[in-house]
């Protein structure tokens, strides 16, 4: 039998709520499975919450308050983990930032930026400085640091398994970098597309536009949660997780999807792309 792992609740924010939950649970004399009926989560989600290592989601929480009778203590616990693992971003954001490490799928299209996980240093300084003109220059640090922090995903060989569409028009944006650094981003993006850790497609110009394609779409998958659609803008952004209104944005991301160019074709365009910025050939 494996050794109980003990929880220390005084290591964080996270911890303590979860020591909680694990007493709360074995006062109640709930095993795990118990737990987890009736409500859309699986036990091994509920264990790693347990440890600390992943926060509660609302409607779980308020499924846990709603078992154990606690007046709504979990419910309000959420928006003190949520604080304590934000850190630099932005509080629309967090979710999604903890939500990724245990994603089994990513899939993203984006049509103004280069997907954040996939930034090179430069290009995130120069659109966070764009963004938030004012801030000190410690912020920006700390903004850049923790977006870069977020490319260690791609450290694991195994999951999660990363596909995004891009623009072509993401390929000529100039105003933003310098060439040399244009040509050091999509260079950066070619090289995980060529280690197999990404899958990439260009949608070409003249692809089908409709009103969904103004907005980035971010989707993750679990093994044992229900899926997640992100979208944002400069200043906003919102997660969905109705399960019908996800699998209808979806359906929209696949048509995309189908519409783009195959991945070689993009990696070869991406790739000669990047050649001409090192070249002094970038098109004005």
């Amino acid at each position: 039998m494996a050794k109980r792992k003990e929880i220390d609740g005084s290591a964080g924010v996270p911890q303590f709520y979860g020591k909680e939950l694990r007493y709360q649970r074995e006062k109640a004399g709930l095993t795990l499975e118990e737990l987890a009926e009736g409500s859309f989560y699986g036990i091994t989600l509920l264990s790693e919450i347990e440890r600390g290592n992943r926060s509660m989601p609302l409607d779980l929480a308020h499924h846990a308050d709603q078992v154990f009778a606690t007046d709504g203590y979990f419910a309000r616990g959420c928006d003190d983990v949520r604080k304590a693992k934000r850190g630099a971003h932005a509080p629309s954001f967090a979710p999604v930032v903890e939500a990724e490490t245990r994603a089994r799928t990513i899939d993203h299209w984006s049509n103004t930026l280069v997907p954040g996980l996939l930034q090179t240093r430069s290009y995130a300084h120069a659109v966070i400085r764009s963004t938030h003109p004012l801030e000190a220059s410690e912020d920006i640090e700390a903004k850049i640091t923790a977006r870069l922090e977020r490319a260690r995903l791609f450290d694991n060989p195994g999951k999660p398994e990363y596909w995004a569409v891009l623009h072509e028009s993401l390929l000529w944006h100039p105003p933003l970098l310098s060439p040399e650094e244009m040509a050091e981003q999509l260079e950066h993006i070619a090289t995980l597309a060529r280690r197999g850790r990404i899958v990439t497609q260009i949608l070409p110009w003249n692809g089908p536009t409709r009103a969904f394609t103004e907005l980035p779409l971010f989707f993750m998958e679990f093994d044992d949660e229900p899926p997640l659609l992100y979208s944002e803008g400069p200043y906003h952004g919102q997660t969905i997780d109705d399960p019908a209104l996800v699998k209808q944005y979806r359906k929209a991301y696949d048509r995309l999807r189908a519409a783009a160019s195959p991945p070689e074709v993009s990696l070869d365009l991406i790739e000669k792309a990047a050649e001409e910025y090192r070249n002094g050939q970038h098109r004005s």
